[in-house]
């Protein structure tokens, strides 16, 4: 039975997992949106807006959280530029768009963005 299992795991590790949530996550924060497939998006919004969240506390604390996952250039991106936008808002950080299917294996594409 598959009770209280969350997630998904894309027939990888969990390291491996891990560094996925993480590249996607940064290169959605310096590019602000990217496309990938379905699958992949609902478990990168899930990861990115606990992080959105953690940004817009501020302080040291919440900078430190944030180069954990993040390099400089991102996590200070994150910081200056997007949490302020999103002050007013007490979540949904991120919007999906549904593309269609990609051509070789009709995996649902869609595109995943920073509402600002």
């Amino acid at each position: 039975m598959k009770h209280q299992k969350k997630g998904r795991k894309f027939h990888r590790e969990n390291g491996q997992r891990n560094a996925l949530l993480k590249n996607m996550g940064e290169s959605l924060i310096l590019n602000e949106k990217i496309v990938t497939t379905e699958s992949r998006a609902k478990d990168l919004r899930v990861f990115i807006e606990k992080k959105i969240s953690i940004a817009k506390k501020g302080g040291i604390q919440s900078v430190r959280e944030l180069r954990r996952y993040f390099s400089e250039d991102a996590s200070q991106k994150l910081i200056k530029e997007i949490a302020p936008a999103l002050k007013d808002r007490k979540g949904g950080y991120t919007r999906i768009t549904k593309i269609g299917p990609r051509k070789n294996d009709s995996a649902e594409m869609v595109q995943i963005e920073i509402i600002k």
